[in-house]
C-alpha cells in the first residue's frame, strides 16, 4: 500500500485550499488537497512540508491529523493521511496545480474532487457545518 499525504491548508478565514489536477497527469481536472507520497524514512508530517514546498512553494505548519482514507485504484492502493495545516512562510504558487482557489467549507462540495480526497471532504464539512 502506498502511504500518501495531503495537507488541508486553512487561511485566517477558515477557508481551504483546494487545487485542481492538470491536464494529462492522473485524474486530471480532479480537484485534491496538496500533498504526496511519503519517502522512506519520512514521517508524515516531514512528507507534508516536502511536498507543500516542491508543489505550492510554501512552508506550513502541520497541525491536527484527520482520518486516513484507503483507498483502491485499478491499480493502486493507497493510504491517504490528511493533516489541517497553516502557511508559515513562501509565497503560494501552483506549480502542479492549474488552477487553486481558497473555498468556504460549505463550497467544497460544488467541486469535482478526486476520489480519495472525497471523505476527507465530507469529514470537514461534517466538523464544521
Amino acid at each position: 500500500m502506498l502511504e500518501v499525504v495531503c495537507g488541508l491548508m486553512l487561511d485566517a478565514d477558515g477557508r481551504v485550499l483546494a487545487c485542481r489536477r492538470a491536464p494529462g497527469r492522473s485524474m486530471g481536472g480532479f480537484w485534491e488537497f496538496p500533498g504526496g507520497k511519503i519517502e522512506i524514512g519520512e514521517a508524515p508530517e516531514q512528507a507534508l512540508r516536502r511536498e507543500l514546498m516542491e508543489e505550492l512553494a510554501v512552508d506550513v505548519k502541520v497541525g491536527e491529523p484527520l482520518e486516513p482514507v484507503v483507498w483502491e485504484g485499478d491499480t493502486t492502493r493507497i493510504r491517504l493521511s490528511p493533516f489541517l495545516c497553516r502557511i508559515s512562510g513562501g509565497t503560494l504558487v501552483p506549480i502542479e496545480h492549474d488552477e487553486i482557489r481558497w473555498c468556504a467549507w460549505t463550497e467544497l462540495a460544488d467541486l469535482e474532487w478526486a476520489p480519495a480526497d472525497r471523505p476527507i471532504v465530507n469529514e470537514f464539512i461534517t466538523r464544521n457545518s
